[in-house]
């Protein structure tokens, strides 16, 4: 039994008892270290500004609230080994401090991840309907995993436990195939970032529009038809898909003419040119800086075929530029006399089939005595 003496006044020694000594060094204990850890955060914080790392400032925070649970607990300790006690309260005193130190590590880890998590679905969207669920997961990981280390420090065998764990860890992953599939497809989706909220997309199926939001089970696209088409992310992740927003935003505006053979190409390519260049001016969501292009493809059944190249900064906005660059084109070839031709089709019959179909078709009537085999009549 610890004892302190010192000289008494009248020259005899004054014994200080344990359980006026053990309450003061308790307290001494517990103010020394809040002090320390006060300064030891602060400093911490300012090293974590000064670093390029964006992490460090989450783990500090996450460090701030945890460390009072050791310090409470070691000042137990040693408050305990102080007092005169049996030596069954040192075994219990030991056990809080396992706790304690066990408990600390759970609410260290959970904070971390919930800072992580939070930045996280900042910058992906996607992550704001699967937070929740996230973060549920990942508390029940870490609490379980505190409550083992726990056991296995105050001398009880996990091994049984985990056994157990493995073949119910088995169960819960058959049970919950599909929507596990779904989660771990959303996420490889948040980090391979091919699919983003915002984004023109068309699958593999022709399902094309623009997805509207990203959860963690489905993401849904809506269509030019004002419909909305919920795709699970497991099937997202296997289907073929191009997406018109990358590697840019700007989508360019194809539109194919024919001519007629008689026309003058030079005089046709300098026409559409110009339309095409008035309409990238003057349109809201032509790209601005584009030089639009015009190409002759070749001789087409009924005319010369060429395509006219021009530029939108988004899917959305080439569907009004297509509609205008149309307009503008068929308004200024009439005006230009340029002739836009009509597929045309002749055919040529012999003459015993031309025999049989004018009897079919005059049959006690006048056949008109101009139509010559091969000609058509009306």
């Amino acid at each position: 039994m610890p004892s302190f003496l010192a000289d008494s006044p009248q020259g005899g020694y004054l014994n200080f008892s344990p359980w006026l000594l053990g309450p003061v060094v308790f307290i001494v204990w517990v103010i020394l270290f809040m002090v320390v850890k006060r300064y030891a955060l602060k400093w911490l914080q300012r090293a974590a500004v000064g670093t390029p790392w964006a992490w460090d400032d989450v783990l500090v925070r996450a460090l701030s609230g945890p460390l009072l649970l050791p310090i409470l607990a070691s000042g137990l300790l040693i408050f305990e080994r102080i007092l005169p006690l049996s030596p069954e309260w040192d075994r219990a005193s030991d056990i809080v401090m396992a706790g304690a130190m066990a408990l600390t590590l759970v609410l260290f880890v959970d904070l971390a991840c919930r800072g992580v998590l939070d930045r996280l679905s900042e910058k992906h969207p996607v992550l704001q309907g699967a937070r929740g669920l996230v973060q549920g997961m990942i508390r029940g990981v870490i609490i379980t995993l505190g409550i083992l280390v726990f056991l296995n420090s105050v001398g009880i065998s996990i091994t049984p436990i985990l056994a157990s764990l493995g073949i119910g860890s088995l169960a819960v992953a058959l049970a919950l195939k599909d929507s596990l599939a779904n989660l771990f497809a959303g996420i490889q989706i948040i980090l391979d970032k091919s699919i983003e909220p915002g984004h023109f997309i068309r699958l593999e199926g022709g399902i094309e529009g623009t997805v509207t939001r990203m959860s963690w089970r489905t993401t849904r696209i809506q269509t030019s038809v004002n419909s909305t088409v919920l795709v699970p992310n497991a099937k997202l992740t296997e289907s073929l898909i191009t997406n018109f927003n990358l590697p840019e935003p700007e989508v360019d505006v194809r539109v194919p003419v024919g001519v007629h053979f008689d026309s003058d190409l030079e005089r046709v390519e300098q026409v559409t040119l110009e339309v095409a260049r008035e309409v990238q001016r003057l349109h809201p969501h032509a790209t601005p800086g584009f030089e639009p292009r015009v190409r002759y493809e070749g001789f087409g059944e009924s005319g010369i075929n060429l395509v006219v190249v021009n530029s939108a900064r988004n899917h959305d906005g080439s569907v009004s530029l297509r509609h205008h660059l149309i307009k503008s084109l068929h308004l200024r070839y009439a005006r230009e006399g340029i002739i836009i031709p009509f597929p045309t089709r002749t055919l040529d019959l012999p003459p015993e089939r031309t025999e049989s179909l004018r009897e079919r078709f005059f049959a006690g009537g006048d056949i008109p005595s101009d139509a010559g085999p091969g000609e058509s009549t009306e």
